[in-house]
């Protein structure tokens, strides 16, 4: 069941449209389509020594979201209806975050027309939203860092010294793979996060299940950014479709170093289920800190 939906304008202004308590924003709303899974496109081939066709390729349509508001006199019918017009820009940005009794998801359009039926005894508006990439996005990002932490503190135990640090409570433990389970209903990129605390060389990050691969030649890297890999620097790489980039970072000063990865190299995407990442390095495979995160994708709410 729905419960409410969060509307945030261009200007970063968000009013809540709580469908049992109408009267808290003025708004009675009354339907909304394009919520559901949308209508793909599925291209075929005709085989003339066959029946039917052969399958080439699919996409997802953009989304359309409609709405059916009825406007309610709080405190006035007027006030109410003007105030769609301040969250329902036509031709600008909306970010409409809907809360189920399960999940939260968000997804992003744009105001295609917002049209108040002004004259009618009951006053209403059906507002048009255009969603280019037609998918809800969950609103918590999922985080895996590979490490661990080893317990080290039992009982009984003894402090020999009052001034020497002796009693060890964990270890921390940095893990070269690790399994990302994703419950999305489509695949989705991630962000990757490489921290050093010293010198690399040759950095590789593989999908164990896929036999995918990304090699980061540090070689050229040297060569772009005037020096190795020291403490502190950090490469930051997106795979997610339509904003693919890998930069390093050093000192504040970010470079795009999209020339340092093999050509050979798979730009990788998580798939419903066990997803599991492992990295190595040709030299200072330890002195990496690795950690991926990443959305859910669901095709409706």
């Amino acid at each position: 069941m729905i419960k409410s939906i969060t509307v945030t304008n261009h200007l970063g202004e968000s009013m809540v449209l709580e469908l049992r308590f109408p009267e808290k924003s003025g708004f009675l709303v009354s339907d909304i389509s394009g919520l559901g899974p949308g209508k793909a496109i599925i291209n075929t081939t005709e085989v003339l020594t066959k029946d039917g066709s052969t399958y080439n390729s699919a996409k997802a349509n953009s989304r359309n979201i409609v709405f059916s508001l009825m406007f309610l006199p709080y405190p006035t019918i007027e006030s109410t209806r003007q105030k769609s017009y301040k969250y329902f820009p036509i031709k600008k940005q909306v970010h409409l975050l809907v809360e189920t009794d399960n999940r939260l998801s968000v997804i992003t359009g744009y105001v295609e027309s917002n049209e108040p039926n002004i004259f009618s005894k009951e006053e209403s508006t059906q507002i048009s939203i255009i969603c280019p990439d037609p998918h809800f996005y969950s609103q918590q990002i999922k985080e895996t860092i590979f490490s661990g932490i080893i317990s080290e503190f039992e009982f009984p135990f003894s402090n020999e010294s009052l001034t020497e640090d002796l009693i060890e409570f964990g270890t921390i433990v940095n893990k070269t793979n690790e399994n990302i389970y994703y419950d999305g209903d489509s695949e989705i990129g991630m962000m990757l996060y490489i921290h050093f605390v010293g010198l690399v060389e040759d950095i590789e990050i593989y999908n164990t299940l896929t036999r995918e691969q990304m090699l980061i030649n540090t070689t050229v890297l040297a060569s772009i950014i005037g020096s190795p890999i020291a403490a502190g620097d950090n490469i930051i790489i997106s795979t997610i479709k339509g904003n693919k980039y890998i930069y390093f970072l050093r000192d504040g000063e970010f470079t795009n170093i999209l020339n340092c990865l093999d050509r050979n190299s798979n730009w990788f995407q998580i798939t419903k289920g066990d997803n599991l990442f492992a990295y190595t390095a040709g030299v200072g495979v330890t002195n990496m800190q690795f950690k991926v995160t990443n959305q859910t994708v669901y095709e409706g709410v």
